[in-house]
């Protein structure tokens, strides 16, 4: 058993999707979890600025001996997991190949959709990736800049969410599978499964929870575990959306990440 902490990080509170599903299927895990809510957004960021704001984060979440690390973020996973790889030797996990390996094993994926932030579909590593491992795959990308902000702000189930999701959803085909590329993006899940019943809707915190579950050392600490959550900057509406995703009170500590 390995009982130190693993460490997550995302722009803002987008990662608090994949958090959630993690607790949910390792309740014994304790999770430091940061908030870089000080550089929010990081999708109209240049890939160099990424990458240092990734391995900021990483350095801050090292400091508390953890085991590995999750890049609960798009954009950073599709610009800056592989060079932040070469430097580190602890194990560090994007949302991308966990997804990508699972999509591999639905023999009945043909057409598989994309929405996620400016930067990360204009990577493209979601596409290559899916290339590279599946043949015969057709793949459609739509970035959605203005889902993110939105997410922050709360505005995941008003008019407004409905009309931009509509907006961006309307001119894909067919597809079978939809993935929310981005994590702030399953708390509009509700919505866009309304605009694509027939489609199955794949939330990267559910993929990555199954993932940790069948691969990790895990820990035997107590299941009360005291939450650990840390922002860049509390002048957010983090605190607002975070009690709402976890469906209880948080307490967060603001902190300096260089």
């Amino acid at each position: 058993m390995d009982n130190r902490p693993i460490g997550m990080f995302d722009s803002g509170v987008g990662g608090l999707t994949v958090y959630e599903e993690i607790k949910k299927k390792l309740p014994n895990e304790k999770i430091i979890y940061l908030g870089d809510t000080k550089e929010f957004p990081y999708g109209s960021k240049s890939k160099q600025s990424i990458i240092e704001l990734t391995k900021n984060n990483i350095e801050f979440l090292l400091k508390y001996n953890v085991k590995l690390i999750i890049i609960a973020c798009g954009t950073a996973t599709s610009q800056a997991l592989e060079e932040v790889r070469k430097i580190y030797r602890v194990p560090i996990i994007g949302i991308i190949e966990p997804t990508v390996k699972y999509i591999k094993q639905e023999e009945n994926y043909n057409n598989i959709g994309i929405i996620a932030t400016r930067g990360t579909i204009r990577s493209n590593t979601w596409e290559k990736s899916i290339k590279e491992k599946i043949e015969n795959i057709n793949v459609y990308n739509k970035e959605c800049p203005l889902l993110a902000p939105m997410a922050e702000e709360g505005w995941t189930d008003n008019e407004i969410a409905k009309l931009t999701i509509k907006e961006y959803l309307n001119n894909f085909p067919k597809l079978d599978a939809l993935i929310l590329g981005c994590t702030h993006y399953p708390l509009f899940e509700k919505i866009i499964k309304e605009q694509m019943p027939e489609t199955d809707i794949i939330n990267t915190g559910k993929i990555i929870a199954k993932y940790l579950e069948e691969n990790i050392e895990k820990s035997e600490n107590n299941i009360n575990i005291e939450e650990e959550i840390y922002l860049t900057d509390t002048e957010c509406n983090f605190i607002q959306m975070a009690n709402k995703i976890l469906g209880h009170n948080i307490e967060i500590k603001e902190v300096e990440v260089k």
